[in-house]
């Protein structure tokens, strides 16, 4: 398989199930930026850290890789397989939720307490991770605006918002690991 079709040179690119559409469609802005997340989580994962961290770390980049796949894949083009739609079971399910929700459990049990905004650094890994946060926030409001015209499965919309947390959470754990200092955000009067 070539890596250049040419078909693209126009400005426009194919969805899943061949549907052509301009290449800055909503949805390929949609799943374009999951795919920028991915990418910027592949660097965090790349930073010397915790091998949990690094193991969940892929785990997430497996499941936006599914994100990816369901935001590029319009609902009249999605495959029914012995009367399910395909991408319904290659989704995400609540128990990817839940694995986000009790990792965040888990760090915050250790930080403290946090009574202040805090300024992105400290730290390269942690800035890193505070990219990756920020990126993600901008995943979920695309795939939202893009729920607006077109359906898009509610539970990835909730994975989004649950894995902008918890790198949020990871960028906090990261700098009490790496005793990076945390500076708090203080607005002057």
């Amino acid at each position: 398989m070539k890596v250049y079709t040419k078909t693209g040179d126009t400005g426009t690119t194919s969805l899943f199930g061949g549907t052509r559409v301009p290449k800055d469609h909503i949805r390929i802005e949609s799943y374009g930026t999951v795919d920028e997340l991915n990418s910027y989580i592949g660097l965090v994962r790349d930073q010397d850290m915790n091998s949990h961290y690094k193991d969940t770390l892929a785990e997430i980049q497996d499941r936006l890789f599914t994100i990816g796949a369901i935001l590029a894949t319009p609902q009249e083009k999605e495959v029914k397989k012995n009367g399910e739609l395909r991408l319904k079971k290659l989704g995400i399910v609540e128990s990817d939720i839940e694995l986000l929700e009790n990792e965040i459990d888990s760090m915050e049990s250790e930080l403290p307490e946090m009574t202040h905004f805090v300024l992105p650094g400290g730290h390269t890994t942690v800035s890193y991770c505070h990219i990756a946060r920020c990126v993600c926030r901008r995943a979920e409001r695309l795939a939202v605006h893009l729920s607006h015209n077109e359906p898009v499965a509610e539970i990835a919309i909730k994975y989004l918002n649950r894995l902008s947390d918890y790198l949020f959470v990871l960028a906090r754990k990261l700098s009490h690991d790496l005793n990076a200092k945390e500076v708090k955000w203080i607005p002057r009067k």
